[in-house]
């Protein structure tokens, strides 16, 4: 499987409250409308006395690049898009394969 991870930082101005709201609630039903998504997690930054570089991940599964490519080219990612601008300051995003990594610590 193909993974898009997404690195989020809110719009200026959007206060984190709001951001979750449009994130959380309104922005899902925009994501699963993308033809070809298996699966989709949602990572928001904890509200800690330090500032984060960002405030969150979003995890999309596909079955291959070429899926991806086809989900964010198709016309269910033009509202999505349009959504996302009025919460989102910026997004940097990367394609990955995941790999587990094995527990390799002596239980014994």
């Amino acid at each position: 499987m193909t993974k898009v991870v997404a690195l989020i930082t809110r719009k200026n101005g959007v206060p984190q409250e709001s951001f979750l709201h449009h994130w959380q609630i309104e922005h899902p039903p925009y994501v699963w409308a993308l033809p070809g998504l298996q699966r989709y997690v949602q990572n928001p930054a904890l509200d800690r006395s330090r500032t984060w570089a960002y405030d969150g991940m979003a995890e999309l599964w596909f079955d291959s690049v070429g899926d991806v490519a086809r989900a964010f080219a198709s016309p269910e990612a033009v509202p999505l898009r349009l959504h996302e601008e009025e919460f989102i300051g910026e997004v940097v995003w990367f394609l990955t394969d995941e790999r587990e990594v094995p527990d390799v610590r002596d239980h014994s």
